[in-house]
């Protein structure tokens, strides 16, 4: 009798987590399921950006994805998903080491023409914001869309060391970056306000940067250490 019952509460609370899961679906205005793109235990749907074989330079530490920042140079160790995606929400929790710096990039495109992730992909930046060694801008700081769009005063980071909540929706062009439950950016990729940005800032001397409509999801090793765990995504 007492293994039935740790049965039925076992089936309960597996239906009660995939129910949850449909319901945040629905209350964010998408017909999507969620998809666990990091399972906790290997890199199973993930490699290294435009390489083959095992991940480097990465490792998986008590449910977490972390990366060691030991890449032998800056565009050594970023990883991607084996999957692409167009409209898209995407959760993930994270934190990073003091002075560390790191990020997500969404809509990358691999090819021997791209050293990394950046020339196609925009990023979520992921930063100490204070402590980092050098004088950073405000588009460099933690939450902004890199070099493009700055965030706004709801934003609320945790210190080093503690795990923060982020979320990036991309629908048709209409993007949100989200930390810890605030909406701290908002913008239309593509229109002309953010081509004028694209062409005369940082990205001038990229004409691939943000211009695909579909692409994985990667995780960048900029040379520190950072960890990423709870990775959800869902089609809009």
């Amino acid at each position: 009798m007492k293994n039935r019952i740790v049965k039925i509460i076992a089936f309960l609370s597996l239906f009660i987590c995939s129910f949850s899961f449909d319901v945040i679906g629905q209350k964010s205005g998408g017909k999507g399921k969620w998809i666990m793109l990091f399972d906790g235990k290997t890199f199973n749907g993930w490699h290294g950006f435009n390489k083959k074989g095992p991940v480097q330079n990465w490792t998986i530490d008590d449910g977490a994805l972390v990366c060691l920042g030991a890449a032998a140079d800056a565009n050594g160790g970023d990883i991607v998903t084996n999957e692409a995606f167009d409209n898209f929400e995407l959760k993930w929790e994270w934190k990073i080491s003091k002075e560390g710096n790191s990020g997500v990039m969404y809509h990358v495109v691999e090819g021997d023409k791209y050293n990394g992730p950046y020339q196609t992909g925009p990023e979520y930046q992921l930063i100490d914001d204070v402590d980092f060694p050098e004088k950073l801008e405000e588009w460099q700081k933690t939450g902004a869309d890199y070099a493009m769009n700055l965030t706004n005063n709801k934003k609320k980071l945790q210190p080093v060391g503690e795990w923060n909540t982020s979320k990036i929706i991309f629908n048709k062009g209409h993007v949100e970056h989200w930390l810890n439950g605030a909406k701290i950016v908002e913008f239309q990729a593509w229109d002309d306000e953010w081509t004028k940005k694209k062409n005369t800032g940082k990205w001038k001397d990229y004409p691939d940067y943000g211009m695909a409509k579909s692409g994985q999801i990667a995780l960048q090793d900029h040379g520190h250490k950072a960890y990423f765990k709870n990775i959800f995504i869902r089609k809009i």
